[in-house]
């Protein structure tokens, strides 16, 4: 899963990043707003941190123009503006929650969590095809209810990447995509590493290769 975190602290920006990497999540850094919409404008994310205070283009301006552009991409304001009316522009401006600085990692990362469950329209937070579940909060797998599995990282992202999107043929970059941010090294045989070893703890048939096109999990178990 990847996140766009648009902050000017470095010190912040350099935590947070460091969590999130931590937590399994391939995290771009940018430090003010217009490359922030430079870079939304090229690349997908899953979900987007954003400060308010920034340089040059105030967050709020970044925020409104994420939304005209009808980019629906699950948003969070994390800021130090704890006023009511700062709050209620964010959430009217399209945020999909506010955080308020200083904050504990483990509860942005839940808060990150409930925003991607209502954007995706489930408040069930286990990802599941019928057979194979994935726990985001635990990063364990299961087959049909059995013993869970804790899987890597990096396993657990190319997993949750086939997941979000049961019956979709996802290629090797599309999946790298998913797993790595910027400036990481990425092996040439990275993904077909990460996927033996997720049938080695799973099973051969949780993901299926689909010749010359890519790797999927089938939509109804």
């Amino acid at each position: 899963m990847r996140v766009l975190l648009i902050e000017d602290d470095p010190m912040i920006g350099e935590a947070i990043q460091g969590a999130l990497k931590d937590a399994t999540y391939a995290t771009d850094w940018v430090k003010n707003g217009q490359t922030a919409l430079t870079t939304l404008s090229c690349q997908h994310y899953d979900v987007v941190l954003l400060d308010l205070g920034l340089p040059g283009k105030d967050g709020l301006e970044v925020l409104t123009s994420i939304r005209a552009k009808e980019n629906p991409v699950p948003l969070l304001i994390i800021t130090a503006r704890d006023g009511l009316d700062d709050r209620l522009r964010g959430l009217d401006s399209g945020a999909d929650d506010y955080v308020l600085k200083p904050f504990e990692m483990a509860e942005l990362l839940a808060r990150m969590r409930a925003v991607l469950r209502r954007k995706g329209g489930s408040a069930i937070p286990v990802l599941s095809n019928g057979v194979v579940s994935l726990d985001p909060a635990t990063r364990e797998a299961a087959i049909n209810g059995g013993t869970p599995v804790q899987l890597s990282h990096s396993e657990f992202s190319l997993l949750h990447a086939l997941l979000v999107r049961p019956g979709a043929i996802l290629s090797r970059s599309e999946l790298e995509d998913r797993i790595y941010g910027w400036g990481e090294e990425v092996e040439s045989n990275a993904v077909e590493f990460l996927i033996h070893a997720v049938r080695r703890k799973l099973g051969n048939d949780v993901i299926k290769n689909i010749r010359g096109m890519g790797w999927m999990v089938s939509k109804n178990g």
